[in-house]
């Protein structure tokens, strides 16, 4: 509801320079037609999306692959193991908040045994949900990392290079944070402590936890390697989910009934994003803000760099801040780009790292549930979060426009 009224409000400021602007007609034409335009685009990734997550989450088959996971690697390594968990269900496509309820009592576990305090957990699943894994790894299936495919006519491997770097910062850089909050809490005398709101899981009833990486890694794989739509490849893996897991029939008609209402809900934020971006385009100060941005000194790449990180902390969303930065730009900066392929790859992967920074601020809604599921408070955990998927993220995309730019 703010989007729809933060339009209205730049429509009123419009009219100072522009009195045929006709607010209404901004709401009912401008702003309804970039939100449908982009829910015609998105609608059916996001429900796929969705409904694959929840199957996964239904059948065990994620909580059964985060702890095959966490336990190969160990308690000594448990921040390690909880990163690497998060990141290799959010690179299998698995939606971030899914990740969240099924990492947490795994996270718990470790924990645990490595008496590490409760108020760190948090961070570690930020750093692998929120961060690398959904713009840092060439491929990755998470919608920040295709929404620039539309713009810029890439693939979702666009600029490899440039994404492993991007991951390579934020991965390590985030691990030694973790690393370094961990010794400092046990220098001060903090150790685990059993959470009161963590529900009991029986391992037995999980399924098989090689069979259950099958349908997540079908999805990078099918999308990348046989080339098809983030689509076709959701729906191989929600039917590969659903003949893995058979047993479980009865439970998929409210996986598909959940499924597609959390869809919904998540487009349609993400749309009304892109409905006052299209209200922004519409008004005179459009001219003023694109000659500002444009006009920032140096290579395209830092000016998109800004413009996203700037919208997605605004509206507190990756998805939702890049879309209206290119819906917005884009097309400009493809124009800018005349063809070069290089370019364009670059483009697309500083729009998508760009993403992932400011738009963890504390408003956040994946932060907000991360923070419930975990029973903390931002005052304990926040500033791990802050650093591992805002302050590293950012100052990783800003130095990536900076140094790709001198040889673009």
């Amino acid at each position: 509801w703010v989007a729809p009224i933060c339009a209205a409000v730049v429509a009123l400021f419009g009219m100072f320079e522009d009195p045929s602007i006709n607010v209404l007609t901004m709401y009912t034409e401008n702003y309804m037609q970039g939100m449908a335009n982009f829910t015609m685009s998105w609608f059916p990734a996001f429900l796929l999306g969705a409904v694959f997550g929840k199957m996964m989450e239904a059948t065990g088959a994620a909580k059964s692959v985060g702890l095959m996971i966490t336990r190969f690697i160990g308690a000594k390594q448990a921040i390690l193991a909880v990163v690497i968990a998060c990141a290799a269900l959010t690179y299998g496509g698995v939606s971030l908040f899914v990740v969240v309820f099924a990492i947490y009592p795994l996270a718990v576990a470790v924990y645990r045994e490595a008496d590490i305090p409760n108020k760190l957990i948090p961070g570690p699943i930020a750093l692998g949900a929120f961060s690398f894994s959904m713009s840092g790894i060439p491929g990755s299936p998470q919608i920040q990392n295709i929404i620039p495919t539309q713009y810029y006519g890439t693939t979702a491997m666009a600029a490899p290079i440039m994404a492993l770097a991007a991951g390579a910062v934020m991965a390590v850089g985030g691990v030694l944070w973790m690393k370094y909050r961990e010794r400092k809490l046990k220098a001060q005398g903090l150790h685990f402590t059993e959470p009161t709101n963590l529900e009991v899981f029986d391992e037995s009833s999980l399924p098989n936890a090689f069979v259950s990486l099958i349908p997540l890694i079908s999805v990078p794989i099918t999308l990348n390697i046989l080339k098809l739509e983030l689509v076709a490849s959701l729906l191989i893996a929600i039917v590969l989910t659903a003949l893995l897991n058979y047993k479980c029939f009865r439970l998929f008609e409210k996986c598909l009934n959940e499924g597609a209402a959390g869809g919904l809900v998540s487009i349609g934020n993400t749309a009304a994003a892109n409905g006052f971006g299209a209200v922004v385009k519409a008004v005179p100060g459009f001219t003023t803000l694109t000659s500002f941005v444009f006009g920032i000194k140096g290579s395209p790449l830092i000016s998109e760099a800004i413009a996203t990180s700037l919208l997605a902390g605004a509206t507190g969303s990756a998805s939702g801040g890049m879309s209206i930065a290119l819906s917005a730009l884009g097309p400009k900066y493809a124009e800018m780009a005349a063809g070069n392929t290089g370019v364009l790859e670059a483009l697309h992967r500083i729009a998508s790292i760009s993403s992932g920074g400011l738009d963890t601020l504390p408003h956040n809604g994946a932060v907000l549930t991360l923070l419930a599921v975990s029973n903390c408070t931002h005052k304990e955990s926040y500033i791990d979060i802050c650093i591992t998927t805002c302050i590293i993220p950012l100052v990783s995309s800003l130095g990536l426009a900076l140094i790709w730019g001198l040889f673009l």
